[in-house]
């Protein structure tokens, strides 16, 4: 049995007022496809390596299925034009759950 997947992204801001287009429309899409929103940083404390500023997110769905509907959902895939226009931005899902023994 499959737990829930996570996506984490990590996001520079290059235009505010973009990206504020970005996040008016961007709850009612998550939740629409069952996304819920964990937590956010806009400071994060790096343990190792080198950091961007900017703003880290993780969202947990019930399974990579539900995710990439929303990724790829047409509703997504237009308000992301918003994001892909002000930000700079490494998004990544990860979906194993820990090794039971």
């Amino acid at each position: 049995m499959s737990g829930p997947v996570h996506f984490i992204a990590h996001i520079s801001i290059d235009d505010a007022d973009g990206y504020r287009q970005y996040e008016k429309g961007f709850f009612p899409i998550l939740q629409q496809h069952g996304g819920r929103f964990m937590s956010y940083d806009d400071d994060v404390t790096v343990l190792e390596g080198e950091r961007a500023e900017g703003r880290t997110v993780v969202i947990q769905f019930e399974s990579e299925a539900a995710l990439l509907g929303w990724w790829n959902s047409p509703e997504y895939v237009e308000l992301a034009k918003h994001r892909h226009a002000s930000t700079t931005a490494h998004s990544v899902i990860v979906v194993h759950a820990p090794p039971t023994a």
